[in-house]
């Protein structure tokens, strides 16, 4: 159903969820985090938290969600006249995004200067990471020291304590023609000096140390970096068994622009789908009676470890999917309940898409450069590298236009490599029909993204009204 405002109300509610997506965004530095934010969200709107290792009493008109590795997380609403055997509306994402993630031996230095190692996830653009002020996010486990229990907390330093300084144009002449950085020796990021260590402490900190037992926390990183977590978070060195943690700008998402219609923001691929794919289960199932006429069950899927292919317990190549649809599913009296459930199913593999860049304009093909402001973006392979096909495409065509919202098309030039989503792997491994689908946006995979307002509202709206309508249409498509 499509609702019509003003010019002034439609620049207020393109202004409101995009601002909402900021708060979003700057509470989640790392995949941990963007989980726990889903979470507290869910929980606020009336979901119920279920335990994979638990059994399930699953209703209908009922709300629930599930982690796992704190870094996926499953949701669902149950349509009111869901029986076992009926479809799923799905919308997936991804949590991760590439990044500078701390080695388990990060103690590095050179000069006098304390450093810490890292390694590369993901694809991104890694001279976007110099002269950053950065900072570090992830989850920490600890044992417990009155139970003895192993627990984790997350954690995240809310001011820069590291940098990747580059260096001097005097000493590399070439650099504005060509900079690519050897990352395992220029993307180190230094911590502290050791002069400023022994005017702190008196006694500077020791030189490299032996190998030691993989316990020896202090061994492995810096007694400075140690502090630092251990004071946010409460803990001692002792403590501390395990981390992972990812670097993070600490520049927080912004509007910026003219007319402030651009969000300038880390992590926009894929936080800004994780978002408006959250939001908008949550908005779809908030009014009373909301889902008491669907037959369909809601679910979002955000799945972590997308940008390195996806092949990890808590990935969408995992059986989780599988296994979460099937518990649903399960019925004594319907045996091959999961099987009729997948044919009347959909998913939306919902992945940024990019939009055309006006100082490279030849990138794209001539017939498929989308823009800002002109909708959510329809990708398409023939190779596969996207799971849209004819059907798929025309589904979602025909629900956004139910909904008021525009639609563009995407295709590589064949001179071109395509990337890939989380769509082709879950249309093959589950048989579900999907449609590769994404807001706009520049700089995808820089440390510092660019996208536009009115594609928040823009994506929620769509993915609103699939929840909503999609049963209906699926009932009227006449193709296997």
């Amino acid at each position: 159903m499509q609702v019509v405002m003003s010019g002034r109300a439609r620049r207020e509610a393109v202004q409101a969820a995009a601002r909402e997506l900021l708060k979003f965004i700057n509470r989640s530095p790392s995949p941990f985090h963007a989980v726990d934010e889903c979470r507290k969200r869910l929980l606020q709107a009336g979901f119920c938290e279920l335990k994979e290792t638990e059994s399930w009493d699953i209703r209908p008109e009922s709300k629930y969600f599930l982690t796992r590795n704190s870094s996926t997380i499953i949701a669902f609403a149950v349509g009111g006249q869901y029986v076992p055997g009926n479809g799923f509306s799905l919308i997936g994402a991804h949590t991760d995004s590439p990044c500078l993630r701390v080695k388990r031996r990060s103690r590095r230095g050179q000069v006098g200067f304390f450093q810490v190692g890292v390694e590369t996830y993901g694809g991104g653009i890694w001279n976007t990471w110099f002269d950053r002020d950065l900072t570090l996010a992830g989850r920490v486990i600890f044992k417990c020291t009155t139970s003895g229990s192993l627990e984790q907390q997350l954690v995240h330093l809310d001011r820069p304590i590291l940098r990747i300084p580059h260096l001097a144009i005097h000493l590399q002449r070439n650099i504005n023609e060509n900079f690519g950085p050897n990352t395992e020796m220029h993307l180190v990021p230094i911590l502290a000096t050791a002069v400023w260590e022994e005017l702190e402490y008196g006694t500077p900190e020791p030189g490299p140390p032996e190998p030691g037992p993989p316990n020896a926390a202090d061994d492995r990183h810096h007694s400075v970096l140690m502090s630092l977590l251990c004071d946010d978070l409460g803990l001692l060195p002792d403590d501390i068994l395990e981390m992972e943690l990812c670097l993070a700008d600490t520049q927080p998402a912004v509007l910026g622009g003219a007319y402030e219609e651009f969000i300038f923001a880390p992590r926009l691929d894929n936080l800004h789908s994780c978002f408006c794919a959250l939001q908008a289960l949550i908005d779809s199932c908030a009014a009373p009676g909301s889902l008491a006429a669907d037959p369909h069950v809601r679910m979002i899927a955000l799945y972590d470890n997308e940008e390195v292919g996806s092949e990890s317990a808590q990935g969408a190549q995992s059986l989780l999917t599988e296994l979460v649809l099937r518990r649903i599913s399960a019925s004594p009296q319907k045996l091959t309940a999961f099987e009729e459930a997948i044919p009347k199913s959909f998913m939306i593999s919902a992945d940024m898409a990019h939009a055309v860049h006006p100082n490279y304009v030849d990138k794209h093909e001539e017939n498929h450069r989308p823009l800002f402001h002109k909708g959510p973006v329809i990708k398409v392979n023939s190779n596969q590298r996207y799971a849209s096909n004819a059907v798929s495409e025309a589904l979602i065509r025909k629900l956004a236009n139910s909904v008021g919202v525009p639609l563009q098309d995407f295709m590589v030039r064949n001179d071109s490599p395509c990337g890939s989503t989380i769509g082709p792997i879950l249309a093959s491994r589950l048989g579900l029909r999907v449609v590769d689908l994404g807001s706009p946006q520049l700089a995808m995979h820089s440390i510092r993204e660019t996208a536009c307002t009115s594609g928040v509202l823009q994506t929620l709206t769509l993915f609103k009204g699939f929840f909503e309508l999609f049963p209906s249409l699926g009932r009227n498509l006449l193709v296997d």
